[in-house]
């Protein structure tokens, strides 16, 4: 006899971190989502050297947490896997709802969305599910989902500014890999102001190329 997969709906609670003060001062916020194996609270280290008068950041925490070595020390997390991806999105989608909610988002139109890595996937679902506008999109080291078709972001103003970076000596592009990436940009990308960007280094975040961003 087959085991049955049944569903239910409850309650849950998670984090998200922030930098600096949101005020009247700020003129980017930031919604940083973070790549796997990673705690929202680390990834913003990257963000450090921003002017914090002027940069307000925003790290939300993807909620499959898990140790990161053999030796049950460190602690990162993942945000989607293969299993049950469409039903996980919409939790993860869920979750950004609460923390724009949260946050009173809405009231500040300079927002730049950043995904690194695994986190390029979240953002983007986000942004095209939500038809979320943004003064820039930022997606370094990471890949477009490919259900997400050029409609999904006609709404966009020409003048987004958007940018894929990626490192020269990615362990996970070859010539290929790349070749698709950037076709996919152009394909659902092309009527803003794209950018692409490489940069001579690995699968990392280039925190000086976050600088030039903001």
């Amino acid at each position: 006899m087959k085991p049955t997969e049944k569903e239910i709906t409850y309650q849950t609670t998670n984090s998200y971190s922030t930098l600096n003060t949101l005020s009247d001062s700020t003129k980017n916020v930031w919604f940083a989502c973070h790549g796997m194996g990673y705690l929202s609270r680390y990834f913003l280290k990257y963000f450090a050297d921003l002017n914090p008068e002027e940069n307000y950041l925003i790290a939300p925490q993807a909620k499959s947490k898990y140790y990161v070595s053999s030796r049950l020390k460190h602690v990162g997390a993942s945000w989607l896997t293969k299993e049950n991806t469409i039903k996980e999105t919409e939790n993860v989608m869920r979750y950004l709802d609460a923390v724009f909610e949260a946050e009173h988002l809405s009231k500040k139109p300079n927002l730049i969305m950043l995904g690194y890595s695994q986190g390029v996937s979240i953002a983007l679902r986000y942004i095209a599910k939500r038809q979320l506008s943004c003064s820039q999109i930022v997606m370094m080291s990471g890949g477009i989902p490919k259900e997400l078709t050029v409609a999904d972001f006609e709404f966009l103003d020409p003048l987004t500014k958007i940018s894929l970076i990626y490192g020269t000596n990615d362990e996970y592009l070859d010539e290929d890999r790349l070749s698709l990436e950037k076709n996919r940009a152009f394909e659902l990308f092309g009527h803003c102001d794209l950018q692409i960007i490489p940069f001579d280094g690995k699968h990392e975040v280039n925190t000086t190329l976050i600088k030039q961003i903001a």
